[in-house]
């Protein structure tokens, strides 16, 4: 199975969540950037409103791919101790990478919002979306620091899933939906036709279409 971009991924989603539509307790999230347009999908037809959950890996030392954790905006950076250990990271390495990626967060959060705040998640039911999970460092990132935010219920939805990482998430979401969970996960993008990358302007278009008149 192969969705034919993010957004029909994201209709996917919306049905398997449907019975949260028209809730007026429910936001909706979209881990940027690539997330942000399968959560406009789903937000659309929830009737939900939309924002953007921003998180970043933490890269290894000469392999910035490589997560040896995650850390998302107003939560506490979450580091795989394991990874750390086995690949010999310095701690000093790993405070500045924890640095730079909450500064890339900062401005990002500027570009985006352009000094607002987000939305308030207090007693709501969120609802994290990405365009897909692997290891589950970023999402899990994303599910603490929404936790931070005393919300009723957390879900997590992505199109497609490694097990690995989908058994890691439920350790830490109320809920978690995923239709696709392949035995053996190639790269994200592998699932999609069309996975092109999803730009600042791309996702400052999103959010100008959901916050209305004058936003």
């Amino acid at each position: 199975m192969r969705y034919r971009n993010r957004s029909e991924a994201g209709a996917r989603l919306a049905e398997l969540l449907e019975g949260y539509a028209g809730r007026g307790n429910v936001v909706v999230l979209g881990l940027a950037r690539g997330g942000i347009v399968v959560a406009a999908e789903v937000a659309r037809r929830l009737d939900a409103p939309l924002d953007v959950m921003l998180v970043r890996k933490l890269g290894a030392p000469g392999n910035p791919e490589l997560a040896i954790g995650a850390v998302a905006e107003g939560g506490e950076p979450l580091v795989n101790r394991t990874f750390v250990h086995y690949l010999e990271v310095p701690e000093e390495y790993l405070e500045r990478e924890i640095e730079r990626q909450v500064e890339i967060l900062e401005r990002r959060s500027e570009i985006y919002r352009r000094g607002r705040d987000m939305l308030p998640l207090r007693n709501r039911i969120v609802i994290l979306v990405d365009d897909g999970l692997a290891t589950g460092s970023t999402a899990e990132a994303s599910v603490a620091a929404a936790g931070e935010h005393g919300p009723r219920k957390i879900v997590f939805a992505a199109p497609v899933a490694s097990r690995q990482g989908l058994e890691r998430l439920r350790e830490s979401a109320d809920e978690v939906v995923c239709p696709l969970v392949p035995e053996d996960l190639q790269a994200v993008g592998y699932y999609y036709e069309d996975f092109n990358p999803v730009t600042d302007e791309d996702v400052i278009r999103i959010l100008k279409e959901f916050s209305g008149p004058g936003g």
